[in-house]
């Protein structure tokens, strides 16, 4: 098999002749990695199968192995490849959060705490995503310990046992300074965010300390934490977001097999328009328990994304959901220069969708895909046709509409987070 990946890290997945996912890997070199799958006599018998099985293989390159490593799990989460076990359901990340932020806590109610957590529920400043969980565990319960920062649910005046063995921060006790407290937090805050130089520096000059005291046991258990700090200041100076990889998710996920100059003529027979379908507008919508709407709306341009065109829109109208008034709002906003109206208009969505549309736009060229049923509907098609994604109409409509809907889920988590912050 000839291969063409590059030598950099990165996630490569593999797809079947359907272009479904049924394999993610992470790499150090990808072409390396990537190319011992196809070596004779391979011992690994889900190698096999999985050769045997897979169609194409695309690759997403990342800036090192880390960054890899997050994108992995992050796809594999995402995706559910059948041939990938580990990391295939839940959360695989674990953050270190400072709850509310020190900067602007006021003084009144709950005292802000570090704590480690699988998910942004609270409001807060987090670290993260960490993968490796013990490593981050390791680092959380240094910092509660070294900067004394647990906090019990007592009231004694003389300070509960966990207190007097150095273990608690003592606001279970009278006279407990908060301002104390918060200073020692930030200082840990401070570990994390800024320079970890100092810090690593202290740790090395501490064990030599110990050695020198003869206390080995303890040398040794902070030489282990200097591993685990090593691995979790590693992961932070990345500054992993997901994000920044949809351009390249898409490609790598998008059919491979797709002639879109043939496929822009066989959208111009489908739809009966004028001319070959060369730009074509993918709107999508996306909320929370009818909370945070919001908007994105994709172009694509012979097949590629024209990423000076995108949007993402909050809805100003609305308050609760309403999929044909939220979508009526996005499209009157994205087309008040008329001249800017696509050669077609995608709408996530069934007839209802399309319907609401249209009035909005009729001088456009409009269809919408059903989820459910991968069905198109259309000005020439109201009752819908069934999508055959073999095709390269199929492949390149649910393509489109993945596309802008994870465009859309990514300015919904975004306007989530500022709104609990």
């Amino acid at each position: 098999m000839q291969l063409s990946l590059p030598r950099s890290p990165g996630v490569y997945l593999f797809k079947n002749d359907k272009n479904e996912i049924i394999y993610i890997g992470k790499a150090k070199c990808l072409k390396s990695r990537v190319k011992s799958y196809f070596q004779k006599n391979n011992p690994v018998a889900k190698v096999g199968f999985l050769v045997q099985e897979h169609d194409t293989v695309a690759w997403i390159p990342t800036k090192n192995e880390i960054e890899a490593l997050l994108l992995e799990a992050q796809l594999i989460a995402r995706y559910e490849p059948k041939y990938n076990v580990l990391l295939k359901t839940g959360q695989p990340f674990v953050y270190i959060v400072f709850t509310k932020c020190l900067d602007t806590w006021n003084g009144r109610g709950h005292l802000p705490q570090l704590k480690i957590v699988r998910n942004k529920k609270d409001k807060g400043f987090y670290f993260g995503p960490f993968l490796h969980k013990g490593d981050a565990r390791k680092m959380y319960n240094f910092l509660r310990q070294v900067f004394k920062l647990n906090i019990c649910n007592k009231s004694i005046a003389n300070g509960c046992l966990q207190f007097h063995l150095g273990n608690c921060a003592g606001n279970c006790k009278d006279g407990f300074s908060v301002r104390d407290y918060v200073f020692r937090l930030q200082l840990a805050m401070d570990v994390l965010k800024n320079n970890q130089k100092p810090f690593r520096k202290k740790i090395k000059e501490k064990i030599i300390e110990y050695n020198t005291e003869l206390a080995f046991e303890k040398a040794r258990k902070l030489m282990q934490y200097l591993d685990t700090f090593e691995t979790i200041f590693e992961t932070l100076s990345t500054k992993f977001k997901e994000s920044k990889f949809e351009p390249a998710i898409f490609h790598a996920t998008a059919p491979q097999k797709i002639n879109y100059v043939q496929t822009s003529t066989q959208l111009q027979e489908l739809t009966k328009a004028e001319k070959p379908i060369i730009s074509i507008d993918c709107f999508d919508i996306s909320h929370f328990q009818s909370s945070y709407l919001v908007g994105s709306c994709v172009r694509f341009v012979n097949g590629k994304p024209e990423k000076n065109s995108f949007r993402r829109f909050k809805i100003k109208t609305l308050t609760q959901q309403n999929d044909y008034a939220c979508l009526q709002e996005i499209v009157s906003r994205r087309y008040r220069n008329s001249d800017d109206i696509p050669d077609l208009v995608l709408i996530d969505g069934g007839k209802g969708q399309l319907s609401s549309v249209e009035k909005i736009i009729p001088q456009a060229n409009c269809i919408s895909l059903a989820k459910r049923e991968e069905t198109i509907y259309g000005k020439h098609f109201k009752d819908g046709i069934k999508l055959d994604i073999q095709t390269n109409i199929g492949k390149l409509l649910i393509a489109l509409r993945d596309y802008a809907h994870h465009f859309a889920i990514s300015y919904h988590r975004l306007k989530r987070k500022i709104g609990k912050n």
